[in-house]
């Protein structure tokens, strides 16, 4: 690495948006690397402002870093993303966005309604749940779960 390509772990935290204890924790995840100089303080290479820009993106969708993690497990050698390799994440992600977007707008149209629970106290349970018939296809909060 030529010196210019070097980073502190302030260097990085400051231009990514992100306190050194997220770099920590993003390198104890596995999600980026560094090396150390000789009295033993991290090093990073400039590719890890990409990176880390990637996991910031992806978190912002709802994406978990596990999930993130596996995404760039697919890079060959681990390399950093690049903008085909964010087409490609971007586009898997899109599916499973969109899963939470439906999820979410579901929940909110049932929000002050019957949610399937099974307890049979709200005047709009009868109607939802007669007799609790959604016993039959599981427990807990049926109708918030029943996403398509």
């Amino acid at each position: 690495m030529t010196q210019e390509a070097i980073l502190t772990i302030g260097q990085v935290a400051k231009r990514c948006g992100v306190n050194s204890s997220a770099l920590h924790f993003y390198e104890a995840k596995g999600l980026i690397q560094s090396s150390r100089n000789q009295g033993n303080q991290r090093r990073y290479h400039k590719e890890v402002l990409r990176r880390v820009s990637v996991i910031k993106a992806a978190q912002k969708m709802g994406i978990s870093l596990q999930e993130i993690k596996l995404a760039f497990a697919t890079l060959p050698n681990n390399r950093t993303p690049n903008d085909k390799d964010w087409q490609q994440l971007a586009s898997q992600w899109r599916a499973s966005l969109t899963s939470r977007i439906r999820y979410l707008e579901n929940l909110r149209e049932q929000l002050t309604g019957c949610i399937g629970c099974g307890c049979l106290s709200m005047k709009a349970c009868p109607l939802y749940n007669n007799n609790d018939e959604l016993s039959a296809i599981g427990t807990g909060a049926i109708l918030l779960e029943d996403v398509k």
